[in-house]
C-alpha cells in the first residue's frame, strides 16, 4: 500500500527525476514544429513525409507498450526508465548523424523508444509511493513537467539554431538524456513493484484482462481522437497552420506564439488536477467534469476550423486549445484508479499502445490531407487545414455520445471509492 502521507523527500526523489525524463519527452515531441522549415529546406519533404517523420516518434513508442507494461510491473519504473533513456540517447545521436529522410525517421523512431516510458513509468511511480486522492494532482503535475519540455522545443530552439545547425542540436539533446540517467542512478530509490511477477503467459493473461475490460473501452474512444487532435496538431501542424492559415512569416514570431501556448499547456496540466479535485469536493464526479473539458475542446477545434483567425488573433484560440487539450489527461487517473495498483502500468501501456497507434496514424494522416491540395509558394492550402480540425471536433463529440451510451460501470464506482478517501 502506497503511504498515508508522503514526505517531502519522497516527492524530491521520486517525482522529479521522472520529471525532468519527462522533460526530454516533450522536447523530442515538439520540436519539429519549430524545425520543419529547416526539413523542408534541406531535405524537400512535403506535409506527408514531415508528418510520416514526425509521427515515427509515436510508432516505436506505441509498439513497445504492451512489452513496457509488463517491464513495468516486473521490474519497477526506475531500471525501465534508465534503459529507456539510453535508447532516447541513440536516437537523437542518429538524428543528428542522418543526411537523408530514412536515417531520420530511424533516428526519429529510436527516440520515440527512448521515450515511451516518460508518463507510463511516473504513474506507475505515483501509484507505488503516494495515495490514491494524490493521483490526479501529481499526473498533473508531471504532465505540467512535460509542458516545460514543450516550452523548451519552441523559442529556445529557434535560438538555438542561431548557434548550430539542427543536427548539431540533436548532440545536445542526447547529452540532457544522459544527465537524465546519471540522476535516477543517484537519486531515485529502488522499491518492488508489488504483486507476483507469475509466468509470461500469466502477465500477458493481465494485460489481456485489461484489454477485455468494458470500462476500459468506454474510455478509450474520446481518448483517443482527443489526443489525436491535441498532440498531434500542437506538436507539429501548429507551425505550419501559423504560417499558412494566419499568415505569420517570421519563424522567430512563430516560435514566440509557439511559447505561449506551450505555457497555456503548462499551466492546463497543472490544473487538471487542481480542478478535478475542486469540482469532485462540490459533487461533480472526475468523469462528468473530464467530459466537459473535452467537449470544450472540441468546439475550439471547430472554431479553428470554421472561422481562423488573422495574424493578430491567432494566439487566443490556440491558447484555449493548449489550456483545454490539457484537462482531459484526467481519463488517465481514473482508468489507473479502476484497477488494482499492482497492474497499474499494464492499464498505462495499454492505453498507450491504443491511444499513440492512431497517434502515429492521425499525424501522417493530417500531412496526407494537406497534400490532397495544391501547394502555393508559401506553404499548404488553409482548407486542408479546415478539413482536419473540424473532422476533428466532430469526432470527439461522437467520442462523448459514445462513452453516455454505457451506464458506470463497478471499476468506476471503486475508483470513485478510492479518489474519495
Amino acid at each position: 500500500m502506497p503511504p498515508a502521507a508522503p514526505s517531502l523527500p519522497t516527492l524530491l526523489r521520486v517525482y522529479f527525476p521522472f520529471a525532468i525524463a519527462y522533460v526530454a519527452s516533450y522536447l523530442f515531441r515538439g520540436i519539429n514544429a519549430v524545425l520543419f522549415p529547416y526539413l523542408e529546406r534541406d531535405l524537400g519533404i512535403g506535409a506527408s513525409d514531415l508528418g510520416l517523420l514526425t509521427s515515427a516518434y509515436f510508432f516505436f513508442f506505441a509498439g513497445c507498450q504492451p512489452v513496457l507494461g509488463i517491464a513495468l510491473d516486473r521490474f519497477g519504473p526506475r531500471k525501465v526508465q534508465i534503459a529507456l533513456m539510453l535508447v532516447a540517447a541513440m536516437g537523437a545521436v542518429v538524428f543528428g548523424l542522418s543526411h537523408g529522410l530514412v536515417q531520420l525517421v530511424i533516428g526519429r523512431a529510436l527516440i520515440g523508444l527512448g521515450c515511451a516510458a516518460g508518463l507510463m513509468a511516473a504513474i506507475k511511480a505515483i501509484t507505488m509511493w503516494f495515495p490514491p486522492e494524490r493521483w490526479p494532482l501529481l499526473t498533473g503535475l508531471h504532465m505540467a513537467a512535460g509542458g516545460l519540455g514543450y516550452m523548451a522545443a519552441t523559442r529556445p530552439v529557434e535560438w538555438s539554431l542561431g548557434l548550430t545547425n539542427w543536427q548539431g542540436l540533436f548532440f545536445w539533446t542526447a547529452g540532457f538524456c544522459l544527465l537524465v540517467v546519471v540522476l535516477m542512478l543517484l537519486v531515485v530509490p529502488e522499491r518492488p513493484p508489488g504483486g507476483k511477477p507469475g509466468s509470461l503467459r500469466q502477465q500477458v493473461g493481465l494485460t489481456l484482462v485489461v484489454l477485455r475490460d468494458a470500462f476500459f473501452w468506454r474510455i478509450q474512444p474520446i481518448l483517443i481522437v482527443q489526443q489525436i487532435a491535441y498532440i498531434a496538431v500542437l506538436f507539429l501542424w501548429i507551425g505550419p497552420w501559423l504560417r499558412d492559415v494566419a499568415g505569420i512569416g517570421d519563424r522567430g514570431l512563430r516560435a514566440d506564439l509557439q511559447l505561449l501556448t506551450a505555457l497555456a499547456m503548462t499551466i492546463g496540466f497543472i490544473m487538471s488536477g487542481i480542478l478535478i479535485n475542486a469540482l469532485r469536493r462540490r459533487g461533480m464526479p472526475p468523469l462528468v467534469s473530464s467530459n466537459c473539458a473535452s467537449l470544450a475542446f472540441a468546439a475550439v477545434c471547430l472554431w479553428l476550423a470554421l472561422a481562423p483567425p488573422v495574424a493578430g488573433w491567432a494566439i487566443i484560440p490556440w491558447l484555449l486549445f493548449a489550456f483545454l487539450g490539457a484537462q482531459p489527461i484526467q481519463y488517465m487517473s481514473l482508468l489507473a484508479a479502476a484497477f488494482p495498483v499492482e497492474i497499474a502500468g499494464r492499464v498505462s501501456t495499454s492505453c498507450n499502445l491504443i491511444v499513440f497507434t492512431f497517434i502515429f496514424a492521425g499525424q501522417w494522416g493530417i500531412g496526407a490531407v494537406l497534400d490532397l491540395w495544391p501547394r502555393s509558394a508559401n506553404g499548404y492550402a488553409a482548407e486542408g487545414y479546415a478539413w482536419t480540425l473540424g473532422t476533428l471536433a466532430v469526432l470527439q463529440v461522437l467520442g462523448l455520445l459514445w462513452m453516455l451510451m454505457w451506464r458506470p460501470r463497478p471499476m468506476l464506482q471503486r475508483a470513485a471509492t478510492a479518489w474519495q478517501r
